[in-house]
């Protein structure tokens, strides 16, 4: 087969799993801001938690009865990993929206997250951190805490309990993203295991603790909250996403989530009414760069041009 051939099929491949990255991170960037709006309003991060892990795991649950566990696959460790690493994000990205904006939470949580991906992937799936993937990086960390710098955060504020819910959020989802690899596991069936286990975790604690919070929370609130962070979220992007992580690769394949700090900074423009200044976009670019170079998207193939010219 000759090169134009292999690079033509590695593009196809390349431009198949971005397109199911990019649509996850679409998903992802509007559940950060519904999320936020909802914290504006009546609701608590307990009561949306509740409205994800409860509307995902009722529409999922004859999902998981027909295709089980995998245990034999995930192993304990692994099981854990999945149900813990899906659901644990919520929680500390939903808390961190307390005290700090939706752009320090689309920087600090999927931002940061495919680098963790990526070192765990090295270490537990021994796939290579190359060259490539450390220029990509150079230009995704500088983007994010652009992004972080220029919505005001300071040093010893409570900002800062925020900013370290959302980067304990991407390490979470970091060992959900792994353990999903790893096994060998399908989106939708990852997804469906995390949403029950969580539903049966959280739930009952739930219930008996501030669930009364929920029950007096407007229809609409519950609604909009409900299918965004239940359907959307928690099953469509999941499905999503590990079509994506299939296809490119654990530490590739998350490395869209890094887009999730520029799409947030533009849904906030008409959701928010946040404009982005000149820093944020400039740190938009560079994070846009750094993931597709990342994510293994196609590039100049210089050393073979230049090898051609000189044989003719």
């Amino acid at each position: 087969m000759s090169d134009a051939a292999i690079d033509g099929k590695a593009t196809v491949r390349y431009m198949r799993g971005a397109l199911y990255g990019l649509a996850a991170v679409s998903i992802w960037s509007g559940w950060i801001v519904v999320a936020r709006l909802g914290l504006r309003t009546s609701l608590t991060p307990w009561d949306i938690a509740a409205l994800r892990f409860g509307v995902a795991g009722i529409l999922l649950l004859p999902y998981v009865l027909v295709k089980g566990l995998a245990i034999e696959r995930l192993g304990g460790v692994g099981l854990a990993a999945i149900v813990f690493g899906g659901a644990a994000p919520v929680l500390l990205a939903n808390s961190g929206l307390l005290f700090a904006s939706a752009a320090h939470a689309g920087a600090l949580f999927p931002g940061v997250m495919p680098l963790m991906v990526a070192l765990l992937a090295a270490a537990f799936l021994r796939e290579s951190f190359t060259k490539t993937k450390i220029i990509g990086f150079m230009l995704i960390l500088p983007g994010v805490f652009g992004i972080v710098w220029s919505s005001s955060g300071s040093i010893g504020s409570s900002v800062n309990v925020g900013d370290l819910l959302f980067l304990g959020s991407g390490l979470a989802w970091a060992f959900y993203t792994i353990a999903m690899r790893r096994a060998r596991l399908g989106g939708l069936h990852a997804a469906a295991i995390s949403a029950v286990g969580a539903m049966l975790l959280y739930l009952p604690v739930f219930a008996v603790t501030t669930g009364i919070t929920l029950a007096a929370a407007p229809w609409s609130d519950i609604v909009l909250q409900g299918f965004v962070q239940g359907v959307l979220t928690a099953i469509i992007s999941l499905l999503l996403y590990g079509r994506a992580v299939g296809i490119l690769g654990a530490s590739s394949g998350a490395a869209f989530a890094a887009l999730c700090p520029a799409m947030t900074a533009v849904l906030g423009i008409p959701i928010l009414g946040e404009v982005p200044n000149t820093t944020e976009w400039i740190a938009i670019i560079t994070i846009s760069a750094g993931v597709y170079v990342v994510s293994g998207g196609p590039l100049p193939r210089w050393r073979s041009r230049s090898a051609a010219s000189m044989d003719h």
